[in-house]
């Protein structure tokens, strides 16, 4: 079987994973959006579906005025006696916590708060105990990958935490994931920071808490030397043993926008390598320790076929599972329908650290149409379509209301810079159809009022990528209303992929 890298596109980084019995089950970082925490489950590893989030209430994770990349970092997901568990870092509140449930569908719990700092928390059980790992500073502030035993019923420290591993020396350790393979306990983390110089690495010693010896080859897995390759900044992986005893690894990465143009701008998504054991217990991972962009392999069946991105409208996407908020949203300004959608505007713009009237999806792929029908009904604010990847990076087109009647606007958010590029005047009429269409290197947005398309204008996506606006997102497209008093109705949305 031949499969394409990322197994689940768009931004979605910082992958776990855990199988329990026939079924994988995955979680992503989430940041400043709402609900928190995406939940993935797979049969084959290759197709995903999302089935929920971790954090669906306010009262499990404080998101208030959280900028762009603040709150919620690096979940784990893990299984023990019949109980799910995450645990993630809050970073804007600086703690570490995790939630439970005993239905995977349902609800989880209230979090479990845990005496211990640093980011990308993971969780290991061995019979009746459970340790908990960080990385950052240890009791007695040495750095590195810091453990304690917890009490998992409280979340109290049975153990002073202390440093078990710093790593091979390359900056920004994180991602600490332990494990218990063929009678020894390995410990993987990432190195080199989550951008172009990020790999994999590891130790394994005789014990949970060490010593730990560092794989000779380390990094074992990294795309940083393959320059003019699509797929880059691959790190942060999870390991997973399959149904036949095959090992393979879930990871991070991004997809740069041209062979040598090094902007990303879809965000970091989740990529499938195949981790192989040799005779001396040590693992390898992927093409040389490279992530590919498609791989062949019988450890998957013939059977097992990679499902293609399906058009997305109102109808075939659930609210709850496949769109997202900006913090935690005023649900009194959201009317949503399964073939329309009516927003209300707060004077909340798209430009502060707060909660607009924004309803989004991740953007998955380069080349894309999106459509839809705006109606602003009330008031004289503006309504449409917004290409976001933070407060001072995106891209509007909207309907708005002015002195003379109403107009289609194009503006474009870049740093401080704020400009409404172009105008396309409607009279009386305050509807129409805006349509944006994206490529690797443009998008180009346009109105059809009266039947006829016309072009506003384009804007390069590397505005919106990474290496210009920082911080570790990817751009969502979003449905918003602003303006005090105003309102809008949305309809005949579709987002449709080329690739």
């Amino acid at each position: 079987m031949k499969y394409s890298n990322p197994v689940i596109k768009g931004f979605y980084p910082d992958p776990s994973v855990c199988k329990v019995e026939d079924t994988y089950y995955l979680v992503c970082s989430s940041f400043q959006y709402f609900p928190g925490v995406p939940l993935f489950e797979s049969k084959d590893l290759v197709n995903w579906t999302q089935i929920g989030h971790c954090l669906t209430r306010a009262s499990q994770v404080e998101l208030g005025t959280v900028g762009s990349s603040g709150g919620v970092f690096a979940p784990t997901i893990r299984h023990n006696n019949g109980r799910f568990y995450m645990t993630t870092t809050n970073d804007t509140t600086r703690q570490n916590f995790y939630v439970w449930t005993d239905d995977i569908y349902g609800e989880w719990s209230e979090p479990v708060f845990v005496d211990q700092g640093g980011i990308d928390p993971d969780l290991y059980f061995e019979e009746d105990r459970a340790f908990f790992m960080s990385n950052g500073v240890d009791d007695n502030g040495i750095g590195g990958v810091v453990q304690c035993e917890i009490d998992i019923e409280t979340g109290s420290k049975r153990s002073p935490s202390r440093s078990i591993w710093k790593g091979t020396g390359g900056r920004y350790l994180e991602s600490p994931h332990l494990y218990k393979m063929n009678g020894r306990y390995y410990l993987m983390a990432a190195e080199g920071g989550t951008e172009y110089g990020h790999m994999v690495i590891y130790a394994r010693g005789d014990a949970p808490s060490g010593p730990f010896e560092s794989y000779p080859h380390n990094p074992v897995l990294t795309n940083r030397n393959l320059g003019g390759y699509e797929l880059q900044g691959v790190g942060h992986g999870d390991l997973i043993e399959d149904h036949a005893g095959n090992w393979w690894m879930l990871h991070l990465g991004f997809r740069q926008i041209g062979r040598w143009l090094t902007f990303h701008h879809l965000g970091r998504e989740v990529f499938l390598t195949p981790v192989t054991f040799d005779e001396d217990g040590w693992f390898t991972a992927g093409h040389n320790g490279t992530t590919l962009t498609s791989f062949e392999t019988d450890r998957i069946p013939d059977t097992v076929i990679q499902q293609a991105p399906q058009p997305v409208t109102f109808g075939n996407t659930n609210w709850a599972l496949d769109w997202c908020y900006l913090r935690h949203p005023a649900e009194e300004n959201y009317a949503l329908g399964t073939g329309k959608v009516t927003l209300k505007g707060t004077e909340i713009s798209l430009d502060v650290p707060a909660s607009p009237t924004f309803i989004g999806l991740r953007q998955r792929d380069f080349a894309a149409e999106i459509a839809c029908e705006v109606n602003l009904t009330q008031g004289t604010g503006e309504a449409g379509i917004t290409l976001y990847m933070d407060e001072q990076h995106h891209y509007d087109l909207a309907v708005r209301r002015n002195a003379d009647g109403y107009a289609v606007i194009e503006r474009l958010n870049i740093g401080d810079i704020k400009s409404v590029e172009h105008t396309v005047e409607l009279g009386n009429s305050s509807q129409a159809k805006l349509i944006v269409r994206a490529s690797h290197e443009r998008y180009s947005f346009f109105v059809e009022a009266d039947g006829k398309e016309v072009l506003l204008g384009t804007a390069q996506t590397r505005y919106l990528s990474s290496e210009v606006a920082g911080g570790f997102t990817g751009v969502l497209i979003g449905l918003y209303a602003q303006g005090e008093g105003s309102a809008a109705e949305f309809s005949n949305f579709k987002c449709e992929y080329a690739g």
